[in-house]
């Protein structure tokens, strides 16, 4: 039985490990878009491609029991796939891949305070908010790096600010949708597909074109399908897996790596500058994260903080 314990936690922390080294590239990948793409297309795209794919898994329509329920899916599609990710490619065009990756990493604390609020059996500790304010402080001086160095727009890193406040209202949907016991594939489909049909305004607001000679470019074509396929289809259900094998709470901890995942592939791929200031701000950030999430375990676990 502990064997067997063990190989589960293996397989959830490797599943886990796995889907945030995919989400960490995913700024890169758009930022390799956006040469050819607009915002838009690149979303309109990406979760079109995911829908389809999460057909071909599940290929089961998604029946709704409520009303109430139906409007969940509505707000979980707009907040989480249609309004988060339009924010976050439009911040993309006025910021670095790298200062993208690591402001939206403060989702997980915006989606706790919402929580306290709004979700049963989740309070803020004033150990909580010792660590926020550490990150924040990380997330400041990167901000201020990019504006001092004169490479970016203040705008990019204000919308990659506001997009883990919009995340953290999607997160407070899907937990409420989870207690409803839908079927993970099913309702995730569901939301994406709420999510097209909100960024149909969007279509006609901002630009988009019929260019078919962009498609033959083998560079957009495998960025699109990592991240239609991979990133927004095939990483909801190993993420998915990870927390059915380790709980939410240690699946949650791997969310911190996205910034670090995100600089060094910046930095290898897309050639952007690691500055001391942002190695120094990427600690803050994921050391203030660490300490509010090591306050949410050890209460999961009945540990005693040490003194």
């Amino acid at each position: 039985m502990t064997s067997i314990r063990h190989q589960s936690n293996a397989a959830g922390h490797l599943l886990a490990l796995l889907t945030i080294v995919v989400w960490g590239t995913t700024f890169v990948s758009t930022k390799v878009l956006l040469q050819h793409f607009t915002p838009v297309e690149i979303l309109l795209l990406r979760f079109l491609i995911g829908y389809l794919v999460l057909w071909i898994i599940y290929p089961r329509p998604q029946r709704v029991r409520s009303f109430r329920d139906e409007v969940l899916f509505m707000g979980a599609g707009l907040c989480g796939v249609a309004l988060y990710f339009l924010i976050e490619n439009f911040a993309l065009v006025y910021t670095t891949a790298s200062n993208a990756g690591i402001i939206v990493s403060a989702a997980p604390f915006f989606t706790a305070v919402l929580a306290h609020f709004f979700l049963d059996g989740e309070k803020l500790t004033r150990r909580f908010l010792i660590g926020f304010g550490i990150a924040m402080c990380g997330i400041i001086l990167i901000t201020l790096n990019g504006s001092y160095m004169l490479q970016l727009n203040p705008l990019g890193d204000l919308l990659a600010f506001i997009a883990p406040a919009v995340w953290a209202v999607y997160s407070v949907l899907m937990r409420k949708i989870g207690t409803r016991n839908y079927h993970v594939i099913g309702a995730s489909r569901k939301v994406f597909l709420y999510g097209l049909l909100f960024m149909l305004p969007a279509l006609v607001m901002f630009e988009f074109e019929l260019n078919a000679a962009r498609f033959t470019q083998i560079t957009n074509i495998s960025n699109l399908l990592f991240l239609g396929v991979g990133a927004s289809a095939l990483c909801f259900v190993t993420w998915n897996q990870a927390v059915k094998l380790l709980g939410a709470i240690r699946t949650s901890v791997y969310i911190y790596l996205v910034p670090v995942i995100t600089v060094i592939s910046s930095a290898l791929i897309l050639h952007e500058q690691m500055t001391w200031i942002s190695i120094l701000g990427a600690s803050l950030t994921l050391y203030g994260s660490y300490i509010s999430e090591r306050t949410v375990m050890q209460k999961e676990h009945k540990i005693p903080l040490a003194k």
